[in-house]
């Protein structure tokens, strides 16, 4: 399909991996790249839509001449609009199989103080896997949390992993990265409990936990759970009882199950 003229007054060809732009975009890849620049990418066209219906400042439309072709529509909504060969897309992006469609969106500060601790917040405490991180952050969106902290030493919220797996939801909620120490405290002086994991059965059956106004939840690392220290600081710590014989659960289906029901608990 061919590109009408309006299109093309607005697309720039690039052809060359070794181009200084594909180089930035390239360094976006990592952690210090994406805190330089202040921006990130998005791949595919359903996080595409997600950014543009979101309006969280928006760059450079990245794509390949038939997938700009297939949408002059969103085309047309941008300013800077490259086209690119699939080398092109391939060095820039993480992916086995690119999609041929991205989008530079400015990262967030998650540094900021949240003024409003209501309502339901997960923690995470080195949740290492990005996987499971993204995954997280999607469910508690499903869930209805109001937001999501990762704390030090868990993954990056916006590597490309990351925001792959959370599929857009990091436009509709907030998320923030910090010391869990000054946000447990945080949120026990605004009047609300914070829940910690805990694989023991001296721990809370979380079934039997009805929060009132809000509540932090707090997931730990894959193989280590929660440290000591932000376990003997928490408001109780809750289980999920097993009836099989698994050891554990993976983090990501626990927060799940917790995030859901203990949302409804709230809400009920």
């Amino acid at each position: 399909m061919e590109m009408d003229f309006e299109v093309k007054e607005l697309v720039e060809e690039l052809t060359s991996v070794k181009n200084a732009r594909v180089k930035e975009w390239k360094k976006l890849q990592t952690r210090k790249g994406r805190k330089q620049q202040g921006r990130y990418l998005l791949e595919g066209w359903h996080l595409v839509n997600e950014a543009l219906q979101a309006d969280r400042g928006l760059h450079e439309l990245i794509g390949t001449k038939e997938e700009l072709a297939a949408h002059p529509d969103i085309v047309a909504r941008f300013k800077e609009v490259y086209s690119v060969t699939p080398a092109i897309m391939a060095a820039v992006t993480e992916t086995v199989t690119p999609q041929g469609i991205m989008v530079v969106a400015n990262l967030p500060d998650l540094h900021q103080v949240a003024t409003d601790l209501s309502g339901a917040w997960l923690f995470l405490d080195r949740v290492q896997d990005p996987g499971n991180v993204g995954t997280m952050v999607r469910t508690a969106d499903a869930a209805g949390f109001a937001g999501v902290v990762a704390g030090d030493g868990s993954a990056d919220l916006f590597s490309p992993k990351v925001v792959r797996s959370m599929q857009g939801s990091q436009f509709h909620l907030a998320l923030y990265e910090g010391d869990l120490k000054k946000w447990f405290e945080d949120v026990k002086q605004a009047g609300y409990p914070v829940y910690g994991t805990q694989l023991n059965p001296a721990a809370k059956d979380f079934r039997i936990v009805t929060p009132q106004g809000g509540f932090a939840l707090v997931m730990g690392n894959e193989g280590r759970g929660m440290s000591e220290e932000l376990l003997k600081q928490t408001t109780a710590n809750l289980y999920i009882p097993m009836r099989g014989q698994a050891e554990s659960l993976n983090v990501a289906v626990s927060a799940g199950i917790l995030m859901f029901e203990l949302a409804d608990a709230l809400n009920g």
